[in-house]
């Protein structure tokens, strides 16, 4: 249900921000209905799908049996209702629901239904800005329906086109959007506009401000600010001795409503990446294969992604995480750009050779940058004298 009545006051631009509720879990519940109103947590590389009984009942692995360093994906609002969340260990998170379904995440299901759910919304509003996966802004501003009107528009079709639900924020600008779409949900509608921004905005924590991460929650709570209305009448000068004056002068922008940021419809990406947690740490030597497979694997999806975006990269860049956490990256620019992952793995393998391997793995990324569309991109092919070779 929307959280207030539709009204034209506003006035200019109407930007909406619309996020898939609990994407990756949703995207799962269509395929096992039978978990609904369950807690179901996404993550682990080595959790398993359920297998069936000769009963024909589905078996399914339970988050307390878990063993590994894995973290979560994404889980059910019943699962978070228990205190699991994204980006938490999953051993952690067995502490607090050992009973919750533990499932792993499949990428391949999941673009299958953001590309079904972003299809049906530009059918209804085709100034899109593509944020990720499961979330999109979307210029309303020429368009003659009223704001409710529109939102119910666009939750029906993403419902018709996926079965699946979403939530909307709409306001004048993409700061004050995104803050609203996640007001209400699941399923929710949220309109605001300034007049709202004293009552309804400012009694929320900073962190609802996207760009206020942890650490600058942490510096702004020691100076006993809180909310986003502390924020707004905080003192200029006290946050610029603090933070420095540009992100000063951006913190009281953004506690007062203000973003003018445009709905990029288009636009390229600085660089396409992927990177692995290992679910134990690996050795150079002992575990060559693994990782050479680990590297195989990073870099088709790489190139995967390259090829859906019509991209390719000069720039190829590896990243390790050793066992003590230190993190040692290594950039490579080549002569012509490539977007075959044959190319982008020849160039991993020598910015790899030249990071000294003294402890055992515990992440491991390639990154490729430097981005243009690939039919500018020659042959794709790297330096031929970039050897197979991984770990010498």
């Amino acid at each position: 249900m929307p959280s207030r009545t539709s009204r034209q006051s506003l006035t200019g631009r109407r930007i909406a921000h619309l996020d898939m509720d609990a994407f990756y879990a949703s995207v799962e519940l269509l395929r096992y209905p039978e978990l609904r109103g369950l807690p179901v947590v996404i993550g682990g590389g080595n959790a398993a799908r359920p297998s069936v009984a000769p009963d024909g009942t589905r078996l399914y692995s339970r988050l307390g049996d878990y063993v590994g360093r894995g973290v979560i994906t994404t889980a059910t609002y019943e699962a978070r209702a228990l205190g699991v969340h994204s980006a938490m260990g999953l051993m952690k998170a067995a502490k607090l629901a050992p009973e919750a379904i533990l499932l792993p995440a499949d990428f391949t299901q999941y673009r299958h239904y953001s590309r079904r759910f972003k299809q049906a919304v530009k059918q209804i509003a085709p100034h899109m800005e593509d944020r990720g996966i499961d979330e999109i802004y979307l210029d309303l501003s020429e368009l003659e329906q009223d704001s409710l009107t529109l939102a119910k528009a666009l939750q029906q079709a993403v419902r018709d086109a996926t079965g699946l639900s979403c939530s909307i924020g709409i306001s004048p600008n993409k700061l004050l959007s995104k803050i609203g779409s996640d007001l209400n949900k699941p399923g929710g509608i949220t309109l605001l506009d300034k007049a709202d921004l004293q009552t309804r905005i400012w009694p929320l924590p900073v962190s609802r401000i996207n760009g206020i991460g942890p650490k600058a929650q942490q510096r702004l709570a020691m100076m006993q600010i809180h909310t986003i209305g502390e924020l707004a009448v905080s003192p200029l000068q006290a946050l610029a001795a603090e933070f420095g004056l540009r992100y000063a002068r951006w913190l009281k922008e953004v506690s007062h409503g203000r973003d003018d940021r445009p709905v990029v419809m288009e636009s390229t990406p600085k660089s396409v990446s992927r990177e692995t947690t290992f679910e134990r740490d690996l050795h150079v030597r002992r575990d060559r294969d693994e990782l050479s497979r680990v590297l195989d694997a990073l870099c088709e999806r790489v190139a995967g992604d390259l090829g859906r975006k019509e991209l390719a990269g000069r720039t190829i860049g590896v990243k390790v995480r050793f066992e003590d956490f230190r993190t040692v990256t290594r950039d490579m620019t080549l002569p012509q750009p490539v977007h075959d992952a044959a190319a982008i793995r020849r160039a991993a393998g020598i910015g790899l050779k030249r990071i000294p391997m003294e402890r055992r793995l515990r992440l491991l990324g390639v990154r490729v940058a430097s981005l243009e569309q690939a039919g500018e991109a020659g042959n794709g092919r790297a330096n031929e004298e970039v050897q197979l070779a991984l770990f010498s």
